[in-house]
């Protein structure tokens, strides 16, 4: 028998065998295929393999070798066919599936409206060239209080206004002790940072500070006992008021429309000179939302700048609120209420 006769029968087997096995319907018709083909006795393959006895001697290796593949292709169609019907191949599709259907969308996460808020804000003053600095929330009273020019019988250093730490372990001598103040409090403004950054740096100095600040405020529509502030400051050579009220306006502007309506009220801080108060127009009230000034003297002395050389500006920002406006909620407390009805809108 000649070598090329040996290969397309053994071709003709495999396409055969195949063919069967994928239209075995059941367990039966399968096995059944099987005998006919891998049968010990009278199985086709076997029939086949005794022709092998009739190759010319030159050609039995290639002969040996192709029967050898044969076999395996056709083991290997009779296992994926076994395995198909017993229904752990890949072959095998649950009836009632009906691949048109829309799929099950997963439960996805997504950023809260406060986060979002952040970084918008950060995107818009960094069009204007502020940097981001950060800055502990947990302070001292030097960076939060004094740097900042504020004495130690003004108000905001009340220890029913501030979150103080640690005031049990302050001895009855400290000077502390006396005016109530523990060793480090959580911080009540993000002023803090610019203290920091000052303290580190040389002018010229931009930049924003957002985070987290923290008052004993009695939860309200508008009022939260923490929240978050934007810090911004701005130190160099010949800074006015103007340049202040220029850079709130554009971001206002920016963040809360070309319609919003903004005014600036005098007002006093301890670490601006002159101050002024912000506020929008929403809802036909008039909101506050933060307050800026002229940066006190008394401040660039407390960081080690020379008030004659170098002036700059401040403000503070609260997020809160430009969010609440942004996306028109009427309560804080919806931000940090966990509702997920209420944060799956945003």
């Amino acid at each position: 028998m000649s070598l090329q006769n040996f290969l397309s029968r053994l071709d003709q087997l495999q396409s055969d065998a195949e063919s069967a096995f994928s239209g075995a319907s059941n367990a039966e018709s399968l096995e059944e295929a099987r005998v006919v083909f891998l049968g010990a006795k009278n199985g086709q393959f076997k029939d086949v393999q005794k022709m092998l006895g009739g190759i010319e001697p030159t050609d039995k290796r290639a002969a040996g070798m192709r029967l050898n593949e044969v076999k395996n292709a056709i083991n290997d169609a009779f296992s994926a066919a076994k395995e198909a019907l017993e229904g752990g191949g890949d072959s095998q599709v649950d009836p009632t599936f009906d691949p048109s259907l829309p799929g099950a969308r997963p439960a996805l996460g997504h950023i809260h409206p406060i986060t979002q808020t952040i970084d918008h804000l950060t995107e818009i003053m960094g069009r204007m060239g502020f940097e981001v600095a950060e800055g502990p929330e947990v302070e001292d009273p030097w960076h939060n209080f004094v740097a900042l020019n504020i004495p130690e019988d003004h108000p905001a250093r009340d220890p029913l206004d501030n979150f103080y730490l640690a005031a049990a372990g302050v001895s009855s001598g400290d000077a502390s002790a006396e005016t109530g103040e523990g060793e480090s409090l959580l911080r009540s403004q993000t002023s803090t940072v610019q203290i920091r950054v000052m303290k580190s740096r040389q002018p010229p100095i931009r930049i924003i500070s957002l985070g987290r600040v923290y008052r004993p405020d009695a939860p309200d529509a508008t009022h939260f006992p923490m929240f978050h502030q934007m810090e911004g400051l701005l130190v160099d050579r010949n800074v006015t008021m103007a340049n202040l009220k220029t850079v709130l306006r554009v971001f206002a502007n920016n963040y809360l429309g070309d319609d919003v309506e903004i005014r600036f009220r005098p007002s006093f801080f301890p670490f601006t000179e002159p101050s002024v108060e912000v506020d929008f127009l929403w809802n036909g009230t008039w909101i506050e939302f933060g307050g800026a000034g002229m940066i006190d003297p008394n401040v660039f002395e407390a960081v080690g700048y020379d008030p004659e050389k170098v002036s700059g500006f401040a403000f503070g920002l609260g997020v809160e609120r430009l969010c609440m406006r942004r996306h028109g909620i009427t309560d804080i407390r919806d931000l940090y209420s966990g509702d997920l009805r209420f944060l799956e809108q945003f």
